[in-house]
């Protein structure tokens, strides 16, 4: 995207390069096998726990090995967003430098909203691969920023045995970074605050959630307009980010690290790290907990991931639907920044119920709703529960083509790993 040039105090300018623009319009429905892992590659007990937790989620489902296995699922299953912080790579033959994703160097890119549909769980001593690529691109005005690119990506999930698990569709908003900052939208938009009473408040909201767990919501006990119940996340902190951070979402592409890592990922991606107050490098990404970085680009403080915002919104479903009903889709979008300090509020109703073939289907409307009484994350899913006269909920099939690819990747995979050890044994 960029050049960059020198404005006033040293600051830098990053715009769209045109053959940056095209570049991803060519690469449209050209996809390829995920070559780089995420922090994790293994589900394993410890990495299911954590995950949940991350994002304040204590559902035994997840994070009580012993409660799991009395479950319908047999054993500890991964919450519905473990995508976002578990795949290992796969070996693949050398990408056309034409298929290539644009580098988009200086430009900030951020999550405006996602589709995530599921097909079956994710165990212990799954691993999980993945292929990828660009769905939609769309250049566009945006309030915020002025030239924004609207890229819309998918990311089939698979396991060992090529068993599609999870397709996600993520819509990521690029700006040029200078033009945010001459915008005055949020100049209006003042931090939270808050006495003792107010926090008093807050707890007593967290101490009413429930947890349906181990007893069944069947679909025939659910009608149109009922409430699906109320959660509260926040008052946002800094340090919630960083309990977010350790349950390995984040690592993946920028890999941010220290000390002579940091050294080496700097000559990787340079622009990815922009000194501080203090003179330092350090990487962009710290939008998301350093507040006078987020100001100094035009925003009032640091705000979260919506990656973060999809979790709180699954987590609002698994309490809801029970340990035995199923989320088969969800749409989110992430239509305001949740900064620092902010709290939101989740509410939801049963809009629509429905059966298809074997599957007894639940249409939900829900959102989260932040102290400013803007709704910053709408949503929409469809679950399956299980029914009084048919018995279990039933999981969706993933398209026979996906999973075709990714047998084809695995086997590649495997051959590619086979001429490494004889190579290696040369």
């Amino acid at each position: 995207m960029t050049t960059a040039e020198k404005a006033g105090a040293d600051t830098e300018i990053y715009e769209f390069l045109e053959s940056d623009i095209q570049r991803a319009r060519d690469i449209v429905g050209i996809y390829h096998g995920v070559t780089q892992r995420e922090q994790f590659s293994r589900a394993t007990p410890d990495f299911i726990r954590n995950f949940a937790r991350s994002y304040g989620d204590d559902n035994p489902l997840f994070v009580d090995e012993d409660y799991a296995r009395d479950t319908r699922w047999g054993g500890q299953i991964a919450p519905p967003m473990f995508n976002i912080a578990l795949r290992k790579e796969l070996l693949t033959d050398p990408m056309p430098r034409e298929h290539r994703r644009p580098a988009f160097r200086g430009i900030h890119v951020f999550v405006s909203g996602s589709t995530t549909d599921w097909y079956r769980p994710v165990y212990d001593g799954d691993t999980i691969y993945a292929f990828h690529g660009f769905e939609k691109v769309e250049l566009k005005e945006s309030e915020f920023a002025g030239r924004s690119l609207f890229v819309t990506r998918i990311h089939v999930q698979f396991n060992q045995r090529a068993e599609v698990v999870q397709a996600q569709r993520v819509l990521t908003i690029h700006t040029e970074r200078h033009e945010s900052k001459k915008r005055k939208k949020y100049d209006a938009i003042e931090a939270a605050s808050y006495t003792p009473e107010d926090i008093a408040a807050i707890d007593e909201l967290y101490a009413a959630e429930k947890l349906r767990g181990a007893e069944p919501r069947y679909w025939e006990d659910v009608e149109v307009g009922d409430s699906l119940g109320n959660m509260v996340k926040g008052p946002l902190t800094a340090t919630d980010m960083m309990v977010f951070h350790s349950g390995g979402y984040g690592f993946a592409p920028y890999t941010p690290c220290s000390g002579r890592l940091a050294y080496k990922n700097r000559q990787r991606i340079g622009a990815f790290y922009i000194p501080n107050e203090q003179g330092v490098p350090d990487v962009a990404q710290r939008i998301h907990w350093d507040s006078e970085y987020a100001r100094s680009i035009g925003l009032p403080a640091a705000y979260d991931y919506g990656m973060m915002r999809d979790c709180w919104l699954t987590h609002y479903l698994t309490d809801w639907i029970g340990d035995e009903g199923w989320i088969e889709s969800m749409s989110s979008q992430m239509r305001k920044f949740n900064y620092l300090g902010d709290t939101h509020y989740f509410t939801g109703n049963v809009v629509g119920k429905r059966v298809e073939g074997d599957r007894y289907l639940v249409d939900l409307e829900f959102r989260g709703t932040s102290q400013r009484g803007e709704v910053t994350c709408p949503a929409t899913a469809t679950v399956s529960l299980p029914s009084r006269a048919a018995g279990l909920a039933v999981l969706p099939t993933a398209p026979a083509e996906w999973e075709r690819i990714a047998a084809q990747l695995l086997k590649r995979h495997g051959e590619l790993r086979a001429e490494k050890r004889r190579s290696a044994q040369a």
